[in-house]
């Protein structure tokens, strides 16, 4: 079995004889010194254990001993059947995944849901109008009846969790690159089917330690989610992206669903005559508090880590991926958030593709700055020299890294083009859309296709094409369409472009290093292009044909740039990541040989994990400190009146001024604590995880981490990494006090 570990972290402890201190110590005798040393020595060692002990996403189903035997020290009161357990109600069975990618718990008997207000803020949006703007004024139903359907939401239920690892690599002996994934693939899908036959469930085989291990997951899935409650977006957003990633934060990022099930409890389509889900568990939630060093555990589905990547990796990811993303994002952005500020429905037509956009924008940009800052590159490239060294004379390990570098020489030339492809060329939403065409292209001119290929494939244009023109905003994405295309022929050698694409732009539009010339491409993109013609459209639906579909400039942009990708490097790049993933097995195989006893937890994959630590303050830099909380004080403090980003709702202040906080009150602070932070390992996916205290109460909503500590996908770490938690008095105040929905208040197991 592969267990868990923790990486080592190390201190270093001085102090100058010249220091007040010092000379304080000097006066005392020596049996009293030696009784203070001892005492410093058992706080260090007291601490170097606690320090290490914070890093780590588990996994419940394999919490090893002596990780459990840290929670309990660590203040835990829960046996471990209390955090999983297949045959009784856990605390696993109060958490889910939310949506695609994020979080949720369930705090009562009814089916009630708390997530982030990210998490929701795609549902909260789609559930808007102009008129009945709960992105902009918040909303809480008032009974059940008012809860409003979210169809595109569903969230998943873990039922049980199983080793595979036996029956996978039985099935893949002997098998390296292409047919190992291939093979990979059936053994995955033979074995989840088998897994779920003759049930509803859904189940997903998932590697781990890059491969050296394989856990199945099996869920069920409830489809009938309806909004129950969201701040307005000025304290659910509060601060905006100049808040994002950042600490002293004072963001109520909440919202609050409710799980709906047939009457016998099973999962169902929306219907009137379903019922709230009576669930197995779910969260009390205390208001006692919180106090610096507090046991805090964060249960959750964290989507990816690469703890374990190369010097190689994160030499490219500094150089080329990273700062490429972020400027390609940052044009997007700014051409968006010009048309956002014209008007209120512009604004909520794109909010949730802003928001996405902006998040890792900020989060890619921060990366690089702090993976440099610590000399991460440095750090892997001697934990890859003590490899090498311990791998001579192992035939099977001994050429790890000469194979790493032959395999990054051969790909890294045409990365950026790929980045450049992704997040520029079709991060404008037309050619995003106008290349999905393709499929439809492909059913015109393939031979042998089935008689209903291109009936089919134009039926999901159809559909496509209304969504996009729902979401589509005209000025923003002409800006976006000229900005990225000049781009791409500025930075990506002119080799890697597409044949002929430059010349026939400039032949009829002007010199290709002028912005004017782009510009004017784009105008007239946008002006001829179908997609935007109803009736160019409604004929080409009703007679498809090769020859139309190719000559739309919308489309012949798309799919130019595409084919170029996936004629020439699409095969180069497939080629990488198979000899990567094969290098990544065989490398971390040589590392457990290497270190046989420590103890390993998988990288993140959103699979179900719980990480621990404290509710603690940090000090990023010379002469500053964080505290652990942020109060309401801290909010009025940052509200500017009709701002974009720190604006709040009318009666907020009247609230406040009169010190209404109700039994939500901090009496430490003679406030409401707002957030707070703990030491926890979290990342991507963590969003909505309840923060939960030493007995299974939910104190607080995880919601974001630290610029410091933005490293973390790569290298946690130990000294600054902190979680920014809501905490749960501040989500239950503006339930309450701020938006009068008592009723939800009154539906939860309050713990006083």
């Amino acid at each position: 079995m592969i267990t868990e570990n923790c990486l080592p972290c190390h201190f270093k402890f001085t102090v100058s004889e010249k220091s007040p201190r010092f000379e304080g110590l000097k006066n005392k005798s020596a049996k009293t010194m030696r009784k203070h040393l001892v005492v410093l020595l058992l706080l260090m060692a007291f601490s170097i254990k606690w320090a290490k002990a914070d890093e780590g996403m588990w996994l419940p189903y394999l919490l090893g001993q002596q990780t459990y035997n840290d929670m309990v020290k660590r203040g835990l009161k829960l046996t471990k059947e209390q955090l999983y357990s297949i045959n009784k109600a856990s605390v696993k069975d109060a958490i889910v995944i939310f949506g695609g990618g994020c979080t949720g718990e369930i705090v009562s008997n009814e089916g009630l849901i708390f997530t982030n207000h990210h998490c929701g803020y795609d549902a909260i949006a789609t559930a808007s109008s102009v008129e009945h703007n709960y992105l902009k004024n918040g909303f809480y139903a008032q009974n059940k009846q008012q809860e409003i359907a979210s169809p595109k939401l569903s969230v998943q239920f873990l039922v049980k969790v199983d080793d595979v690892t036996k029956e996978v690599e039985e099935a893949l002996k002997g098998l390296s690159g292409v047919d190992r994934v291939r093979k990979e693939q059936e053994v995955f899908t033979q074995i989840a089917t088998k897994a779920t036959e003759g049930t509803a469930y859904e189940a997903k085989v998932v590697p781990m330690f890059k491969g050296n291990q394989y856990l199945i997951f099996v869920y069920e899935r409830y489809k009938d989610i309806r909004l129950v409650g969201t701040p307005p977006e000025s304290v659910g957003k509060f601060g905006g992206d100049t808040d994002n990633w950042e600490w002293p934060r004072h963001t109520g990022d909440f919202s609050i669903f409710r799980v709906y099930a047939d009457k016998n409890g099973k999962p169902a389509p929306y219907s009137a005559e379903n019922v709230p889900l009576k669930p197995k568990h779910f969260l009390p939630v205390s208001i006692k508090g919180i106090k610096e060093n507090d046991y805090a555990m964060i249960f959750g589905y964290p989507g990816g880590t690469n703890r374990y990547e190369t010097s190689y990796g994160i030499e490219l990811k500094n150089s080329v991926e990273n700062p490429s993303l972020v400027n390609l994002r940052d044009v997007r952005l700014k051409a968006m958030f010009e048309q956002m500020k014209k008007d209120p429905a512009v604004k909520l037509q794109l909010a949730s593709s802003y928001a996405g956009i902006a998040n890792y924008w900020k989060f890619f940009d921060g990366e690089t700055k702090q993976l440099e800052k610590y000399h991460v590159l440095e750090a892997k490239r001697k934990q890859e020299a003590a490899f090498i060294k311990w791998a001579q004379g192992k035939p099977e390990f001994a050429n790890i890294f000469n194979d790493y570098a032959a395999n990054y020489k051969a790909w890294s030339p045409y990365a950026k083009g790929r980045a450049y492809l992704n997040e520029g060329i079709l991060g404008s939403p037309l050619a995003a859309f106008a290349g999905s065409l393709m499929g439809v292209e492909r059913a015109l001119v393939t031979a042998n296709m089935p008689k209903d290929a291109v009936q089919k494939a134009v039926e999901a244009a159809v559909a496509a094409r209304k969504n996009f023109l729902e979401s589509e905003n005209k000025p923003s994405d002409e800006k976006i369409l000229a900005a990225t295309c000049h781009m791409f022929y500025t930075d990506i050698p002119k080799d890697q472009q597409p044949i002929g694409f430059y010349e026939d732009l400039q032949s009829k539009y002007g010199p290709l290093n002028e912005d004017a010339t782009y510009r004017k491409w784009a105008a007239n993109l946008m002006a001829n292009t179908m997609i935007f013609n109803d009736a160019k459209w409604d004929a080409f639906v009703k007679n498809p044909d090769a020859t139309t579909l190719q000559a739309d400039p919308a489309f012949a942009y798309a799919s130019a740039f595409v084919k170029n990708y996936s004629g020439k490097y699409l095969p180069l790049y497939n080629q990488f990541v198979v000899k990567n993933n094969d290098l990544g097995r065989e490398y971390l195989k040589g590392v457990m040989q290497m270190e046989p006893n420590a103890n390993r937890y998988p990288d993140a994959n959103f699979t179900m994990r719980v990480s621990y630590g404290q509710v603690k303050p940090y000090s990023p830099r010379d002469a500053v400190y964080y505290d652990y909380v942020t109060t309401m004080k801290g909010v009025l403090e940052k509200y500017v009146p009709g701002d974009y980003e720190f604006d709040l709702p009318a009666n907020y202040q009247d609230l406040y001024n009169k010190k209404d906080f109700g039994q939500y009150k901090d009496p430490k602070h003679n406030d409401v604590v707002v957030c707070f932070i703990t030491t926890n390992d979290i990342t991507g996916g963590n969003s909505g995880s309840p923060v939960i205290n030493a007995n299974g109460e939910l104190i607080g909503l995880a919601f974001d981490g630290n610029y410091e500590a933005l490293s973390h996908k790569i290298q946690f770490d130990s000294n600054y990494n902190r979680t920014i938690c809501v905490d749960v008095r501040y989500v239950l105040w503006c339930i309450e006090k701020l938006g009068g929905a008592k009723n939800i208040i009154n539906e939860l197991k309050l713990v006083k």
